[in-house]
């Protein structure tokens, strides 16, 4: 295949010698969160070069209900639900992750590596780590992978939300051994993802990136809260303003996150929730501090998370919210309580002013 061709697949690497080997690799899934489905049900619905229907997938969830759902879904063909983790690990040949946060990554990690050192590998494993993790954490996991036979560990985390998810065109970024990323890439798309970015062999390097992207969206996400909120103390309706961005700053997440600021909808149950953001927002701040690279847009957004979580908690107290997850961009609360409006309902304040 030419360059040129790979190009347009997305895929950085020339394709794997022997790709019906695709066939017979036995692919294991751990977590089903909101992005994790959504990978996962993609991802056992792809077909080899030759349309071939390769092995079905083996996942496994903290809560069984969801691999059930999935399974029931998609039939058994497709899905198998593994009883333990140890299934999973000791029975495929690439292992995916996709969690919620450091720790439990850290946890399970540490799970699998103690099943592997009881019952050594005879054959090439690859663990896949797709969450948004701390670039130390990934040099550990590199680490404790590597020690172990016939093992190898790439750093993959995504970019896209749910519904990007959802729609299989999630942007995939790799770093670990070439060999490994080029066997992943080959799975992943286009099943999973509509692009690869190589990172290069350093394992830390890809959830760096990770982190620089979220960096991006979270302060434009901050700006368009701080506009929205200007814009209604001067008597200027959210559709206008909506209109706007989509005008001048046309990037489709963009606009899905000014939509939601517009339509006062912070339903976080298929969005990107407001305590994975505070995560993401720390784990950047931390990489701010330890190479001397500022940047106050993310101390600020980092604080407006908090206060929308300090008020949803107050709420939930008193059982007064409307909504049990909330969406990041619900952050726009900090901004709307330091002009003197409600948190989380603009339609409220214009009720008032028309009102009086």
């Amino acid at each position: 295949m030419t360059d040129h061709r790979l190009a347009n697949l997305g895929l950085p690497y020339s394709r794997p010698a022997t790709p019906g080997a695709h066939l017979h690799t036995q692919i294991g899934w751990i977590g089903l969160g909101q992005m994790g489905y959504y990978m996962a049900r993609n991802l056992s619905k792809r077909v080899t070069p030759f349309g071939s229907q390769p092995l079905p997938l083996r996942v496994w969830n903290r809560t069984i209900e969801k691999a059930e759902k999935l399974q029931k879904q998609l039939g058994k063909e497709l899905i198998v639900v593994a009883k333990d983790i140890e299934e999973i690990v000791l029975t495929c040949d690439v292992i995916i992750t996709n969690l919620s946060n450091d720790d439990v990554v850290k946890e399970i990690y540490e799970q699998c590596a103690r099943y592997l050192r009881l019952a050594p590998p005879v054959k090439n494993k690859i663990f896949v780590e797709t969450s948004t993790i701390l670039p130390r954490l990934s040099g550990e996991l590199d680490s404790l992978v590597s020690g172990l036979a016939h093992c190898h560990y790439i750093s993959c985390p995504v970019f896209g939300r749910p519904n990007v998810a959802d729609k299989a065109q999630l942007l995939i970024v790799m770093a670990g051994e070439y060999r490994s990323k080029k066997e992943v890439a080959y799975l992943l798309v286009p099943a999973v993802g509509r692009k690869v970015i190589d990172l290069g062999e350093n394992v830390e390097k890809a959830p760096t990136f990770k982190l620089l992207g979220n960096s991006m969206i979270l302060g434009a996400v901050e700006v368009i809260a701080e506009a929205f909120t200007l814009g209604d103390k001067a008597g200027i309706e959210a559709g206008r303003i909506n209109d706007l961005i989509g005008e001048i700053l046309p990037a489709p997440g963009l606009m899905g996150y000014a939509d939601r600021m517009a339509r006062d909808d912070y339903d976080g149950v298929d969005g990107f929730s407001l305590d994975g953001g505070i995560k993401d927002a720390s784990h950047i701040r931390h990489l701010t501090a330890k190479y001397d690279a500022p940047m106050p847009m993310i101390d600020i957004a980092h604080q407006r998370l908090i206060t929308a979580r300090a008020i949803h908690t107050t709420q939930k107290e008193e059982g007064t919210q409307s909504l049990d997850v909330l969406d990041w961009t619900a952050l726009i609360a900090g901004s709307r309580v330091a002009a003197g409006l409600d948190p989380f309902h603009s339609r409220k304040d214009k009720a008032v002013v028309e009102e009086a």
